[in-house]
């Protein structure tokens, strides 16, 4: 079963997360605390939206997502920020209705894309993308400020 998340459901989200980033070989930079996703995703003005794959009465799987918006097309679109299924939950749909969910809410919402990245290396990932029909967007690449560059740049305006 796919549903929105709730307030319940933030550790266990927490946790996806975690999972995702040591899938992605990289858990020593998640920095964010129960708290803070509660206040994304629940505070007094939500900019972080969540659904859930629940299975048994447990959460399997997540999709975290935000709204960005294209000066090109004039409309809002959803950037998943974070897709992830538990190893042991893969294989049984959950990700592809996880997509769907927020495919539909697109449609059903008026905008016009639904956007993320994978890394390169996740071949599993990208051939599941590419069976639902996704394209690569390989003639772009993603640009990052973060920590001592973005302090820096911040400060000295140059």
């Amino acid at each position: 079963m796919i549903r929105p998340a709730t307030e319940e459901d933030v550790e266990a989200i927490l946790g996806l997360v975690h999972d995702l980033a040591t899938y992605e070989r990289a858990a020593h930079r998640v920095r964010m605390d129960a708290g803070q996703l509660r206040a994304a995703l629940f505070g007094e003005r939500p900019a972080l939206f969540a659904h859930v794959a629940e299975e048994d009465g447990g959460v399997v799987g997540m999709a975290v997502w935000f709204l960005n918006f294209s000066t090109w097309t004039g409309r809002h679109g959803i950037w998943l920020e974070d897709l992830f299924v538990t190893p042991g939950a893969r294989g049984r749909g959950h990700g592809r209705d996880l997509l769907v969910t927020l495919v539909r809410l697109a449609s059903e919402s008026g905008y016009g894309r639904v956007e993320w990245s994978v890394l390169d290396w996740n071949e599993p990932a990208i051939a599941f993308y590419r069976s639902l029909g996704a394209e690569a967007m390989d003639e772009w690449t993603t640009f990052r400020l973060a920590g001592d560059a973005l302090v820096h740049l911040a400060g000295n305006g140059a």
